[in-house]
């Protein structure tokens, strides 16, 4: 179990904008940083980042919290996880409450747990086999090295070799103590029937471990390196519980931050690609590993940048292949350029043989728009066949369906004067293609109505929503007020007219105990609990302390006091300005609790109304008598203050 102490540095060390902003590409927004929500599709940013407060708050999903939860949300860490990657992130060394486990808590790791850690140790085994063994160096890391591959480059990607011997790993991790089963669901191992000791999957292959977003081991992709057998040149991981080769870019975590930096993602087919361009200093690199692009791979690049430009081998049926992969990237938003290598390169083998800058001016200098990129390949290839040539043009305006009406026109007065296709003839097909895309739009809604089975719908009255609702709203605020601002300041008089000081926290929790008022909500009768523990060690607990609570509803909770929907815009380019809360907490905290107060005294009234109608007490209708008169009494207060 990780320790208070460490805990408490991880948080005082790392820094919110910087977690957030290896995952979403973040601009400044007046002390604030924005961006796309990486939760929810939108194209007005309003996923907002608190460097002061060290926060983070997602208004088109209502997530929010610190660093650490959205690790946990955007990763599926539980917390220790979290504080362990985030400690890994700023060199902070985890002690532990208890570092030995028993028998009973190693059982009760999860399984997914259990599977990252024979991923890691398995990673760990490969690497050790290349760099500290004779096979190793002598077949393997002479491979990476006739690759012109510098030490370093292979230890950036913790590239490896599975020995000869058929069962080294799975032999080995056996020994360790990791059980058959967990060996078989990794896809490390495999246990045939003629071979009951296991055989390692990846053996006698140099080793590509395949990383997260975050950089932990989700499965290898293996070359062999002997020409004379027949099998696959290259294997990868199977599908497990924590790897889906639909979710992952072949080095991405490596390539992020130069990816959010330049604004830019350059997009590969294979590993080799991906090493050799880091090798010669070009990082904002990915690769789809060989497969068609899915719309998960799309959304990780989305976060960092909306602007990728893929680079070819010259390989026409290569590239014709990867053009509906390309309309998926479209219809995501992103801006697509493309670049061709001259014959018989490929990235690899160009950015080994030439200098960074050479190849950096190549790309920029080649890299042609999608869209003028396709219609030159396409029409190239059917000029002779007005049949194919029609369908070329009907496949270049299904690409440029995904523009907007501005872009449309645009390109469509550039591929006439290029190609020579009227624009009246682009126009028709668009409109047919948009005919047929509404026709499979109003099937797939008439599907969902028919799917959807009819609800009993509950009929509340408004009288009964109103009489809770208020109360419950009012309650927020002053949860919201405790957390916010809740070691502020307040100075107040006695009846006497003494004066004397407290803070928003205790004239609050005076407030809800003199009323002896249970609240509506069980997070806010949590937060509550909580506080009053503080009163009671002399400890005003308040943001700081609910922001690394246990809890992430709490914790999102907390997020949403610290930032409110306003700070998504800056309201002063339009000269409005507003007061700052803090310059009228004096104020809000009277108001709130006085309009609690009332409330509260109504929904009584309310619920003694009801009691009479079954027992009619001349006690009850006395109290009744005596409530309305208190309201009457906050009423008048209420006026005054406004």
């Amino acid at each position: 179990m990780i320790s208070q102490k460490t805990i408490d540095k991880i948080f005082s060390t790392i820094r919110v904008e910087e977690i957030i902003g290896e995952y979403v590409q973040l601009k400044r927004a007046g002390s604030n940083f924005k961006g796309l929500s990486p939760f929810h599709e939108e194209k007005t940013p309003s996923f907002v980042v608190s460097p002061s407060k060290q926060i983070w708050k997602d208004f088109s999903s209502g997530k929010g919290g610190t660093a650490i939860t959205f690790l946990m949300e955007i990763e599926g860490f539980t917390y220790p996880e979290a504080l362990r990657h985030a400690a890994k992130k700023y060199g902070i060394e985890i002690e532990e409450d208890q570092v030995e486990y028993s028998e009973e808590q190693k059982k009760a790791q999860s399984e997914r747990e259990i599977l990252y850690k024979i991923h890691e140790v398995a990673n760990t085994f490969f690497q050790e086999n290349l760099w500290e063994t004779e096979e190793g160096k002598t077949i393997a890391l002479s491979y990476f090295k006739e690759r012109e591959l510098h030490d370093d480059i292979i230890k950036k990607f913790q590239l490896g070799y599975s020995p000869e011997k058929k069962n080294a790993f799975t032999e080995y991790a056996l020994a360790k103590g990791y059980e058959k089963e967990i060996l078989e669901k990794s896809g490390i191992s495999i246990f045939p029937e003629n071979s009951p000791s296991g055989i390692d999957r990846f053996r006698d292959r140099v080793i590509f471990p395949i990383h997260s977003f975050s950089g932990r081991v989700l499965g290898f992709g293996a070359r062999i390196l002997k020409s004379n057998v027949k099998t696959a040149k290259y294997l990868n991981s199977p599908e497990t519980e924590i790897y889906h080769k639909s979710n992952v870019l072949y080095g991405l975590n490596q390539s992020k931050q130069a990816i959010s930096r330049e604004n830019l993602c350059l997009l590969v087919e294979g590993y080799m690609d991906v090493i050799s361009l880091h090798q010669s200093g070009i990082e904002n690199v990915v690769a789809s590993s060989g497969t068609a692009l899915t719309t998960e791979q799309i959304k990780l690049i989305k976060r960092l940048t909306e602007n990728v430009t893929i680079l070819f081998d010259g390989d026409a049926a290569g590239i014709k292949a990867s053009f509906r992969s390309i309309d998926m990237l479209l219809s995501e938003g992103m801006n697509i350029r493309v670049v061709l290598f001259p014959d018989g390169d490929d990235p690899d083998s160009f950015a080994r043989k030439n200098p960074r800058d050479f190849v950096e001016d190549f790309i920029k200098n080649q890299a042609k728009d999608f869209v003028i990129f396709k219609a030159e390949t396409l029409l190239k290839e059917t000029e002779n066949d007005p049949i194919k040539r029609a369908e070329s043009i009907r496949d270049i305006v299904k690409s440029l369906s995904y523009y907007s009406e501005l872009k449309k026109d645009v390109y469509f007065r550039e591929i006439q004067t290029r190609f020579g296709i009227k624009e009246e003839s682009l126009f028709n097909e668009l409109s047919i293609l948009n005919q047929i895309k509404k026709h499979e739009e109003e099937k797939q809604f008439q599907k969902s109505l028919n799917k959807v089975k009819p609800t009993k719908l509950e009929v509340v009255s408004d009288a009964e929503f109103i009489s809770k609702n208020p109360l419950l709203v009012l309650e927020e605020k002053l949860v919201e007020l405790m957390l916010k601002f809740g070691q502020f300041k307040l100075f107040r008089k006695t009846p006497d007219n003494e004066n004397y000081e407290t803070t928003v926290i205790e004239e609050i929790i005076n407030h809800l105990e003199e009323d002896q008022y249970q609240p509506i909500s069980p997070l806010n009768q949590k937060i509550i609990e909580e506080i009053k523990a503080g009163i009671q060690q002399n400890e005003l607990r308040s943001s700081d302390f609910f922001i690394t609570f246990m809890d992430e509803e709490v914790v999102t909770k907390t997020a949403d006091a610290l930032i409110n929907a306003h700070e998504t815009s800056n309201w002063e380019k339009h000269n409005i300005y507003f007061s700052k809360e803090e310059e009228l907490v004096d104020k809000i905290v009277k108001d709130v609790i006085i309009r609690h107060k009332r409330e509260f005294v109504v929904k009584i009234i309310n619920d003694l109304k009801h009691q009479i109608s079954e027992e009619n007490s001349a006690e009850t209708y006395l109290k009744i008598i005596n409530l309305t008169k208190l309201k009457n009494k906050i009423d008048e207060n209420l006026f005054r203050i406004l």
